[in-house]
């Protein structure tokens, strides 16, 4: 069964997260399935654009932690949404943490309503948002980074989009994104195509030069003592023994 929803109307193509059981974490399976319908999307002329939402309260709560991707498996998918030649649009209407965040980052235009909250969790468990710096750091105010990176601090919508986050922040989501749906709609496909090789040239210089070591330094802290203990404390819903 896969994990992922598809519908298509007028030439955009819709993917939805669908693993409320989870609330759509990054586990293998979810992974896996969304990099199978990216593929099919980028590989059929009907497509002229990809809209990425989910079903539930929860875009994504980052990484499974029972079921994680491979770290370089994580990169793969961030990667293929930057280099797919048709925009990619988020749909949120829910929570976004943590690797879910990168997931959001990757995407080309974004769009949240205003009931949306997001939150950098890796430091509250003994790790860091390594992987997902990847698509946020060359998108999004460092000076905002530092802040939530540090903290693990919850954020609104509003700030989302203050801080480049996401693209636009509304009470109705849909009505934020009619006129960049329309605007995909009116495009050519090698326009679009080529536009987003431009706009995505400085992400994925970043994945060229620094996939391999942030790969390494995730794999790392999740084999660590202090990453452990975190991670059991969020299973077992306590406080890890460095809260003080």
């Amino acid at each position: 069964m896969t994990l992922i929803g598809r519908t298509r109307d007028r030439g955009v193509e819709t993917l939805t997260l669908d693993s409320p059981h989870n609330r759509n974490a990054l586990s293998a399976a979810l992974v896996g399935d969304l990099a199978a319908a990216l593929t099919d999307a980028g590989e059929d002329t009907g497509v002229r654009a990809v809209v990425l939402t989910h079903t539930g309260t929860t875009f994504s709560a980052g990484a499974d932690l029972r079921d994680p991707p491979d770290p370089d498996t994580l990169v793969g998918l961030f990667r293929q949404i930057a280099e797919l030649p048709k925009p990619v649009v988020a749909r949120v209407t829910g929570h976004v943490r943590a690797g879910g965040l990168g997931l959001l980052a990757a995407c080309d235009i974004s769009a949240a309503s205003h009931d949306s909250t997001f939150a950098f969790t890796e430091v509250r468990i003994g790790v860091a948002p390594a992987v997902i710096s990847l698509t946020l750091l060359p998108r999004t105010d460092p000076r905002a980074l530092a802040r939530y990176y540090l903290t693990g601090e919850r954020f609104d919508a509003a700030e989302a989009a203050r801080t480049g986050l996401v693209t636009a922040a509304g009470d109705d989501v849909d009505a934020v994104l009619a006129p960049v749906l329309d605007g995909v709609r009116r495009a050519s496909p090698q326009g679009l195509a080529e536009t987003k090789r431009l706009l995505t040239a400085r992400v994925l210089e970043t994945f060229d030069r620094d996939a391999a070591g942030l790969t390494a330094l995730s794999a790392r802290l999740f084999a660590s003592s202090q990453a452990r203990e975190g991670m059991t404390a969020f299973l077992e819903r306590r406080d890890p023994e460095w809260v003080v």
